[in-house]
């Protein structure tokens, strides 16, 4: 097998991965990648706007008011005007969302995260400049992502 077919294998293994990843959280948790992730700053953080998650996220406000949407639908979060300032918007977990989080598989980006934060400073420099050059190759570099762990696109399965 040559390098090409090597390469493309690891590619697709990957990406197998991470919808492998996508349908059990779904069937155990009933909510998507990004949605899970929103839930976990929200309980990391007990209290916190949408501004907060956005900005972690590196997605727009909108997108996460969409997600927050879903996740007060599914009893998993609640928002609460803040008591200092009424124009605040804090969103929390509620146990429903906390119990979820203890249930769910364990995501596959807390895996990878722990992994790649045990490599060498120089691996992970190594590693990131290599998934920045196959992002390029695939004239990806450019596409707006947030550091979620997810086969499917944020913005048509919310």
């Amino acid at each position: 097998m040559d390098r090409t077919d090597q390469s493309l294998i690891a590619l697709r293994r990957i990406l197998r991965a991470t919808e492998q990843f996508g349908r059990d959280l779904a069937t155990s948790a009933g909510l998507t990648a990004v949605q899970f992730r929103v839930l976990q700053i929200v309980a990391e953080k007990g209290s916190c706007t949408a501004t907060t998650i956005a900005a972690q996220m590196h997605v727009s406000q909108a997108t996460v008011t969409s997600l927050v949407d879903k996740l007060v639908r599914h009893g998993m979060v609640e928002r609460e005007r803040s008591s200092t300032d009424r124009r605040q918007i804090n969103i929390t977990a509620t146990p429903a969302g906390r119990a979820v989080l203890s249930d769910a598989p364990d995501a596959l980006q807390q895996r990878y995260v722990r992994k790649f934060e045990s490599l060498e400073d120089w691996e992970q420099a190594q590693l990131v400049a290599t998934l920045e050059r196959v992002a390029a190759m695939l004239d990806a570099a450019d596409l707006d992502a947030a550091p979620v762990l997810d086969a499917r696109d944020m913005r048509t399965h919310t």
